[in-house]
C-alpha cells in the first residue's frame, strides 16, 4: 500500500473543501432561485385570490340585482295580466282562447254569459264539450238544422284552412257573430260579437227596401198607365183638331183648330219629357241592344224635324264620315231619342242659317268596336259658356232675353245626359253667345257589319259632277262625299254659273234642285235634290239631308227598298182592319181615312181583331197596343200563327202606340209588327203607311 505524505493529505483535503464550497455555493444559488420562484408564484396566487374575491363580490351584487329585477318583473306580469283581463272584461264582445288541443285556456264573462251553466265552462274544458252543452241546454236556435249536422259543421269550421265567420241565433233571439282566428301554435282565438241590433236594423232596412220597391213598382205602373191614359184623350184632341183643317171653315175657326192642335202637341211633348225623366230618375230605363243602322236612324230624325226646318227656312244637313261603318249594336230607340232631343233643340233655337249633324270617330284595331263622336251644330242664338253646365240640369234653360220666347220643360238635355251616361258615354257643349252651339256626345259601340256596297257600278261612268244649290252647307257636304268616292265636283249657287262652267268642261253628273231648269245642251245625267220636278216624276232623287246610303243608292240606280214591302190588293178596294178600344180614337181614325177609297172595319180589342182577320183577310191591319182582353202584340202573334198555319202571305200590321213604359219599338217589332205610329196619330203618316205597304194606294 502506497504511503500518502502529509502534504498530499493536506492537498487532498484542500481540494475536497474547495469542491464542498463550490457545491454549497451552487446549492445556495439554486435555493435562492427556488425561493424567488416560490415568491413569484405566491404573489400570483395572491393576485388571483384578490381577483376571485372581486368576482365573487360582483356576482353576489348581480345575484341580488337579478333577484330584485325578477321580483319587479313578477310584479309587472301580475299587473299586466290584471290589466289584460280588465281590458278583456271591458270590451263589448265575448273573448275566448283555446290551445292546440281545443281546450279552453281562458274566456271573459261576456263569452261565458251567453252560455247557461257557465260554471261548468272552466279552463281545460274541451270545445266539443261546450258544443254538447249548448245543444243539451237548447241555447242555440238551430233553425231547423239537425243537431248532428250542426255539431259536425261547427267542428269542421275549425278544421278548415281559413275559418269563415258564422252567425248564430240564440234562444233569446239574440244574434252572435263568431269570428275565429288560428294562433301560431295551433290554438284558436274566438271573438263573439253581438250583432242583434245590426240584424234588426237590416231587417228594418229590408222591409223599407221592399216597401220602396213596391212603391217604385206602383210608380212605374202608374206612369205606364198614365202614359197611355194621358195620351189617349190627347189623341182625340189633336186628331179632331187636325180633321177640322179639312173642312171649309172660316178663318176664325181654322185659328181655333190650329190653337187646339198646337196646344195639344205641346202638352204631349211635356208629358213625354216628364215620363221619360221619371223613368231615368227611377233607373227604369232598360237598354235593349240590337243591330241598327246609325245613318238610317239620323235620317229618321231628319223626317221628324223636317216640318220645323221647312217652316223656318233653315238648312238641315248630315255629315257622316264616309270611312266609318254605319251598322252598330246598340239601343236604336234611345239613340234616336238622344239625337232627336239635340236636333230638336238646335232647330228650336235657330231662326236662320243651318243645323248640322256630324258623325266622326275611329274603330279599334280589330274593327269590332267603334268610338263615335256625334255632334249637332247650329247657327242659332248660342249659350253663354258660364251657363253651359246649367242647361243640362232638370227643368233648366239658359234664361235670358234672347231665349225667353222659346217654350219647353227644360228636361230634354237632362234626359239626354241621363241616357248617354247610362250607355257609358258622355255629353258636352261648346257655345258662344250669338254664335251658335255645338252639342256633342260620345259612345263606344260594337260594329254590327257594314251593309254599304263594296263597289258601285255607276262609279266607272262618273268622274266629274257639279252641284247647283244655293245652300252652301248642304252643297259642301255633298262635295265632300263625292270627293271620298273619287268624283271631282264643283258647287254653284245659280244655274247661270253652272252652265258657264259646264260649257268649258266635261260634266258626267249634275245634282240640282227641282226648280232648276237644266238646259238640253248640258249632256249629263241629272239627280234631283230633295224631289223630282213634276215633269219628271220617275227621275232619280237624292233625299235631303244627304246620307251615304242614299247617295250609294241613287248612284247605283238600285230600286227603292220600299217597293218590296208593298202588297197588291186582290179586291177592288183595299180592306183595312183597325183595332182600337177607345171610341174617340175610333172616330178620329175613321175620319182620317174617310177621304180614301177603301173599306174600313173597326174592332174593339185584340180578340175581335184576330177573329176579323181570320174571317175577312184584310190587306193591312192597324193595331192598338194597349187593349183589354188581348193586347195588340198578343193579337199580332196570333195573326202570324194563322198565316203560318194556312200558308198565307204576310199581312202588313201597323202598331198604334202611346209608347208606354212597358212597350217600345224593339218589343213591338219582336211581336211581329211591321211598323209603328205613335199617338196622337197624324193623318199624313197614316196615309204614308198605306201608300208604303199597299200597291196602288197612292191613288186612294
Amino acid at each position: 500500500m502506497e504511503q500518502i505524505s502529509p502534504e498530499q493529505e493536506i492537498a487532498r483535503e484542500r481540494r475536497a473543501r474547495l469542491a464542498a464550497e463550490r457545491l454549497l455555493d451552487q446549492k445556495q444559488k439554486e435555493l435562492k432561485a427556488a425561493n424567488r420562484k416560490l415568491s413569484e408564484h405566491a404573489l400570483s396566487l395572491s393576485g388571483q385570490i384578490v381577483d376571485q374575491r372581486k368576482v365573487v363580490q360582483e356576482l353576489e351584487g348581480e345575484n341580488t340585482k337579478v333577484s330584485q329585477d325578477l321580483e319587479k318583473a313578477n310584479d309587472k306580469v301580475v299587473k299586466v295580466e290584471r290589466l289584460l283581463w280588465d281590458a278583456l272584461e271591458t270590451i263589448q264582445d265575448g273573448f275566448a282562447l283555446f290551445d292546440a288541443d281545443f281546450r279552453l285556456i281562458a274566456a271573459n264573462h261576456r263569452y261565458l254569459r251567453a252560455i247557461e251553466g257557465a260554471d261548468l265552462i272552466v279552463p281545460g274544458v274541451n270545445y266539443e264539450t261546450i258544443l254538447d252543452h249548448c245543444l243539451d241546454e237548447g241555447i242555440i236556435d238551430l233553425e231547423g238544422v239537425e243537431e248532428d249536422v250542426w255539431f259536425d259543421m261547427m267542428i269542421d269550421r275549425w278544421s278548415a284552412e281559413k275559418i269563415e265567420p258564422i252567425t248564430l241565433r240564440f234562444w233569446n233571439g239574440n244574434y252572435i257573430k263568431i269570428v275565429d282566428r288560428r294562433t301560431q301554435d295551433g290554438g284558436i282565438v274566438t271573438l263573439a260579437v253581438d250583432i242583434t241590433d245590426t240584424i234588426e236594423r237590416e231587417e228594418e232596412l229590408r222591409e223599407a227596401l221592399d216597401s220602396a220597391r213596391a212603391a217604385d213598382r206602383a210608380k212605374s205602373a202608374f206612369l205606364a198607365k198614365m202614359s197611355h191614359e194621358l195620351r189617349t184623350p190627347m189623341n182625340g184632341v189633336v186628331g179632331m183638331a187636325e180633321l177640322l183643317f179639312d173642312g171649309e171653315e172660316d178663318e176664325e175657326r181654322q185659328l181655333y183648330a190650329s190653337t187646339i192642335k198646337n196646344s195639344g202637341e205641346a202638352l204631349l211633348e211635356i208629358i213625354n219629357d216628364v215620363l221619360d225623366f221619371s223613368k231615368i230618375e227611377a233607373e227604369k230605363i232598360e237598354l235593349k241592344p240590337q243591330p241598327f243602322d246609325l245613318e238610317q236612324t239620323i235620317q229618321e230624325v231628319s223626317l221628324i224635324v223636317e216640318p220645323s226646318v221647312q217652316q223656318k227656312g233653315i238648312q238641315f244637313c248630315v255629315d257622316y264620315d264616309q270611312f266609318l261603318p254605319t251598322g252598330f249594336i246598340g239601343d236604336p230607340g234611345r239613340i234616336r231619342q238622344i239625337i232627336t232631343n239635340l236636333v230638336g233643340n238646335a232647330v228650336k233655337f235657330t231662326d236662320e242659317g243651318h243645323v248640322m249633324v256630324r258623325v266622326v270617330g275611329f274603330t279599334s284595331e280589330d274593327e269590332t268596336e267603334c268610338q263615335l263622336h256625334i255632334t249637332v251644330e247650329d247657327s242659332g242664338i248660342g249659350i253663354d259658356p258660364a251657363k253651359a253646365e246649367h242647361v243640362f240640369g232638370e227643368f233648366n234653360q239658359a234664361e235670358d232675353e234672347a231665349n225667353r220666347k222659346y217654350e219647353g220643360t227644360g228636361l230634354g238635355l237632362a234626359i239626354t245626359r241621363g241616357l248617354v251616361e247610362q250607355m257609358g258615354g258622355e255629353v258636352w257643349l261648346e257655345s258662344a253667345k250669338g254664335e251658335g252651339s255645338c252639342f256633342g256626345f260620345s259612345l263606344s259601340l260594337p260594329v254590327a257589319g257594314d251593309e254599304r256596297p263594296e263597289a258601285l257600278q255607276a262609279f266607272d261612268r262618273v268622274e266629274t259632277a257639279i252641284v247647283i244649290d244655293p245652300r252652301e252647307v248642304e252643297a259642301q257636304v255633298l262635295l265632300r262625299q263625292l270627293e271620298n268616292l273619287q268624283i271631282q265636283g264643283r258647287a254653284f249657287t245659280s244655274m247661270e254659273q253652272a252652265t258657264d262652267y259646264a260649257s268649258r268642261h266635261n260634266i258626267d253628273l249634275v245634282f240640282a234642285l227641282p226648280e232648276c231648269d237644266i238646259p238640253a245642251d248640258l249632256h249629263a245625267q241629272t239627280i234631283w235634290l230633295g224631289a223630282a220636278p213634276e215633269t219628271q216624276p220617275e227621275a232619280r232623287v237624292l233625299p235631303i239631308p244627304i246620307l251615304q246610303s242614299a247617295l250609294y243608292h241613287v248612284l247605283s240606280q238600285e230600286p227603292a227598298a220600299s217597293k218590296e214591302k208593298k202588297k197588291t190588293p186582290t179586291r177592288e178596294r183595299p180592306l183595312v182592319l183597325a183595332a182600337e178600344d177607345n171610341k174617340t180614337n175610333q172616330l178620329v181614325f175613321s175620319k182620317m181615312l174617310k177621304a180614301l177609297d177603301l173599306d174600313l172595319t173597326m174592332v174593339n180589342n185584340g180578340t175581335e181583331a184576330v177573329e176579323s182577320f181570320a174571317e175577312l183577310r184584310p190587306d193591312i191591319v192597324f193595331m192598338d197596343i194597349s187593349m183589354p182582353e188581348m193586347d195588340g202584340m198578343e193579337a199580332t202573334q196570333a195573326i202570324r200563327k194563322i198565316e203560318d198555319a194556312e200558308g198565307l202571305p204576310r199581312t202588313p200590321i201597323i202598331a198604334m202606340t202611346a209608347h208606354a213604359m212597358d212597350g217600345d219599338e224593339s218589343r213591338i217589332r219582336e211581336a211581329g209588327l211591321d211598323h209603328y205610329l205613335t199617338k196622337p196619330l197624324k193623318k199624313d203618316l197614316i196615309h204614308a203607311a198605306l201608300k208604303d205597304y199597299l200597291e196602288g194606294a197612292a191613288a186612294l
